[in-house]
């Protein structure tokens, strides 16, 4: 069963039912599965209408919304190929991907993504809907722009004349059918279309249903909130192939800035976040404890101390309670973790995850602590997201998790780990010689680990592994993320490629150092200013000194700078996924990095 014929399904069975929510003008508006059916007929209808051929590609460029799904499954439904673009994407890699994708119909937003695909030249691209009429009705043009409604009016005089043109399409599709073209991040090179099938989806699927991977199974009672980017493998299971297949009900955070809003306002069951998102988070408890009361602080502070003990024994027994965790448990319920949850969103959550980048076991002990189920997945683009998970019962801090039923996971001579199984993509678009997995099926995946038990530790990046001028080999992502544990880190880069020890380039957290500058009556204007102040520094100095207490001498951070200004995808040293794009780093600070090596010339 496909993903389009899931949502039939529920379309059939429980028409009146909600399955997506979105906020207009400040109300939850709401849309059951009947209505959910009819918008992505409509979009598939409208495609067609287009002359949209079995293969081809259809862009869609907007922040999370329920046209993002109607156009993704509208897609799907006949045939065609969906690519998802970031809302953040410069005008650069909007053309790379228009272009290297060959994407016949582009879904903008707004006039701002629309203006970035105008300026692009992408021969094969037809046909730009736009979402928001808003500064683009009456001054354009192109006469390759149509609004929504344009689009879904055209879908309906389709469907009205060809009403079996859907389901005759939905009818010849194949388990080698491309469902979707999920670009890389990006970190080393121009991003790669990897290719995920129906069979792909089928099998990252079957785990939820047979696997424990969510454990009770999801269902109609459980809600999301979709915030991170449909483009990333990991959000487009939660969103989109989860709701179908589960029936879990979607809401659609407003913006990435009112996620903290919507988490309260929604409660949901279910969370994703990537390791930034669990960081933000604690920052913000950090800040709202500094500014409580005297009293309230100091329960605070006493009740997460409490969590941390909490945590620190459901980490020995792998997640199950004992008879004393569980008393204090209660006790902290009704003095503190209740109200504490319920502020951050998470009151109701009863399955959390976090993925896409290794987290720092500090961020997890917090929330295992404070009675939030946390779980680390492991899984890349290439393998559907799918390759390891920790369980109910079977958590063990620091790794993520056992390999899932019918994975094949080992590692190799150097290291590397490498994974085997029905979710391992197709390819990479237009590159057929260029998929990381060698003639036995095996996936090189890039990540360096090792098995303990039976329990994956991620140990850091094939590309990433710093050789000091000793010969010494260190995994700088293992420093990088402790550092990051620490709510006033935003940021950390370890140098020390083919030089004499190791240094850092640390970026603060603005909210937290802003908070923890303004209580102390530290003047500043500007995050420059901010992280230019002795009292930050030593800040720093402090968190530095307490991560190289728990690390080898090789691995200890001998020096570090501050940087001037926050790091940004625009100016091209982050990925749209927030992940540093070290090379770029280190190019724009070369300068700040060479103050680190007095008297070497490179």
């Amino acid at each position: 069963m496909t993903l389009v014929e899931r949502l039939k399904q529920h379309a059939e069975q429980k028409p009146g039912r909600v399955a997506l929510r979105e906020k207009e003008l400040g109300i939850w508006r709401e849309v059951t599965w009947a209505r959910y059916w009819k918008q992505v007929q409509i979009v598939g209808h409208a495609l067609l209408a287009l002359d949209l051929q079995p293969g081809e590609r259809v862009a869609v460029h907007a922040d999370n919304r329920r046209e993002w799904l109607y156009a993704d499954l509208g897609t799907v439904a006949v045939r065609g190929i969906t690519m998802g673009l970031y809302p953040t994407n410069p005008v650069s890699e909007v053309a790379h991907l228009l272009t290297d994708s060959g994407a016949s119909v582009l879904i903008a937003e707004d006039q701002e993504q629309v203006d970035k695909a105008l300026e692009v030249d992408a021969p094969e691209l037809r046909h730009i809907v736009y979402l928001e009429p808003r500064g683009i009705q009456g001054h354009y043009d192109d006469p390759r722009l149509m609004s929504w409604d344009e689009f879904c009016e055209l879908g309906a005089a389709h469907r009205q004349q060809f009403p079996a043109a859907i389901l005759q399409r939905m009818s010849e599709t194949r388990p080698d059918d491309v469902v979707t073209l999920v670009y890389t991040s990006g970190t080393t090179g121009p991003p790669k279309g990897a290719m995920l099938t129906h069979a792909n989806v089928e099998f990252v699927l079957s785990l939820v249903k047979e696997d424990g991977f969510i454990d009770p199974l999801p269902s109609e009672k459980d809600l999301i909130v979709s915030y991170l980017p449909l483009c990333h493998i990991a959000e487009r299971f939660f969103t989109t192939w989860l709701n179908v297949t589960a029936g879990v009900q979607v809401n659609f955070a407003e913006s990435i800035d009112t996620v903290t809003h919507n988490l309260r306002e929604v409660q949901p069951t279910l969370l994703f976040g990537v390791p930034r998102i669990w960081e933000k988070v604690l920052a913000t408890v950090e800040i709202s404890a500094g500014k409580a009361t005297w009293l309230k602080r100091r329960s605070l502070r006493f009740w997460l101390r409490v969590a941390d003990r909490i945590g620190t024994k459901l980490v020995e027994t792998g997640g199950a309670h004992t008879l004393g965790t569980r008393l204090l448990y209660a006790l902290g319920w009704l003095l503190c973790f209740r109200s504490l949850r319920t502020a951050i969103g998470m009151r109701h959550v009863r399955y959390a995850a976090s993925g896409a980048a290794p987290i720092a076991p500090e961020v997890l002990k917090f929330f295992i602590g404070i009675g939030i189920p946390m779980h680390e997945v492991y899984g890349m683009t290439e393998n559907s997201g799918v390759a390891t998970a920790t369980i109910r019962g079977r958590v063990r801090l620091g790794t993520v998790g056992e390999p899932r039923k019918g994975v094949d996971l080992r590692i190799a001579e150097d290291g590397e780990i490498l994974t085997r199984h029905p979710g391992t993509f197709a390819g990479y678009w237009g590159l057929p010689d260029a998929a990381p997995v060698d003639e036995d099926g095996w996936l090189h995946t890039g990540d360096l680990g090792v098995l303990e038990d039976g329990f994956l530790r991620i140990t850091g990046r094939k590309k990433e592994i710093i050789i000091t001028a000793g010969g010494k080999n260190v995994a700088s992502a293992e420093i990088e993320n402790s550092l990051k544990a620490s709510p006033y880190v935003k940021e950390a880069l370890v140098i020390g490629d083919r030089r004499p020890y190791l240094t850092a380039l640390i970026g603060i957290e603005g909210d937290t150092v802003g908070d923890w500058a303004r209580r102390r009556r530290i003047p500043y204007t500007t995050y420059r200013d901010l992280s230019e102040r002795q009292e930050v520094r030593t800040l720093i100095g402090q968190v530095v000194e307490n991560v190289n207490e728990r690390l080898a001498r090789v691995e200890q951070i001998k020096d570090f700078r501050l940087l001037p200004k926050e790091l940004g995808h625009e100016e091209g040293e982050l990925t749209a996924t927030q992940k540093v794009k070290r090379r770029a780093v280190e190019d724009a600070f070369a300068d700040l990095i060479a103050t680190l090596y007095p008297g070497r010339t490179s």
